[in-house]
């Protein structure tokens, strides 16, 4: 296997650590955030991200794919989280611990629950509003409500974010040397 070959292309308006790792093709779109200490692997093929992400901190990323690994916008990655879903829609929260497989296709408005491991023998697209919680990963379908809220509440978190991050981090800017 050839050795993996780093490009970066960071959006001015991202707010992206200088502690993050970063390997293979990566695009990170506007006002998206990447705490310290955050990995974001692109083995296999490049990985997309869109606007207004969150991914904090020892959150994992990796595409282990040919194809291109896209992340849409307003989506959350929290703290110790592990993805290598090969499409994530948008607005969607891993939550703490949580770990995606990279046979699970995430759609839009999903939760994956604190702690949860989703892993499916076969390729599988989660319908949009799926949260999975608990210890055994239950299903349910979200009705929806509370999700203006929620993204009010989402954007306050990124503006506060992109004013205290650059106060106490360097940050990342434009694109890497090979």
């Amino acid at each position: 296997m050839p050795p993996i070959r780093d490009k970066f292309t960071i959006h001015s308006k991202a707010v992206v650590c200088q502690d993050v790792e970063l390997k293979g093709d990566i695009t990170i779109g506007s006002g998206t955030i990447v705490h310290p200490k955050a990995t974001i692997f692109a083995i296999a093929g490049p990985i997309v991200i869109g606007a207004n992400c969150i991914i904090e901190e020892a959150a994992i990323i990796v595409n282990r794919r040919k194809e291109v690994m896209r992340i849409g916008d307003d989506n959350l990655f929290e703290i110790g989280c592990r993805v290598e879903s090969p499409s994530v829609g948008n607005f969607n929260t891993v939550s703490t611990r949580a770990r995606v497989h990279h046979t699970v296709r995430i759609s839009s408005y999903c939760v994956i629950g604190a702690g949860c491991l989703v892993v499916p023998a076969d390729d599988e697209v989660l319908d949009e509003y799926t949260v999975i919680y608990g210890p055994s990963a239950e299903r349910r379908v979200w009705s929806g409500r509370g999700r203006m809220q929620e993204a009010d509440l989402r954007r306050k978190h990124a503006e506060y974010l992109r004013e205290t991050l650059p106060k106490f981090n360097r940050l990342r800017r434009g694109e890497a040397q090979a």
